[in-house]
């Protein structure tokens, strides 16, 4: 599976995982990630550590996410990604909406 959840064991924080390619090609595992949950978590971290690319619909999928966490309020950081996938989030200025370490 390119697409992996793992809750804290307060429920509290939910870590999603994206590992090779995550284009439009995973938009529907990475949807199901955080809606077909029992519990809305406070915190998301979507991990790129073993992501290898990142296209415009991930953004566009990144940006449904933060929505649906609660827009401007919402408490989603981006870990882990290697230098071209921040590259590609800082010329989208993604840095500005999200949490990027």
């Amino acid at each position: 599976m390119a697409v992996e959840t793992d809750f804290s064991q307060d429920g509290k924080k939910l870590t999603i995982r994206i590992k090779g390619r995550f284009d439009f090609g995973r938009h529907q595992e990475f949807r199901d990630a955080y809606e077909r949950q029992n519990r809305r978590p406070d915190v998301v971290v979507v991990d790129l550590g073993a992501a290898t690319y990142l296209d415009s619909s991930a953004l566009g999928m990144l940006l449904l996410l933060r929505d649906h966490m609660g827009g401007d309020d919402a408490e989603v950081s981006v870990v882990h990604a290697n230098s071209d996938v921040r590259k590609i989030l800082a010329i989208s200025n993604f840095d500005k909406l999200f949490d990027i370490s």
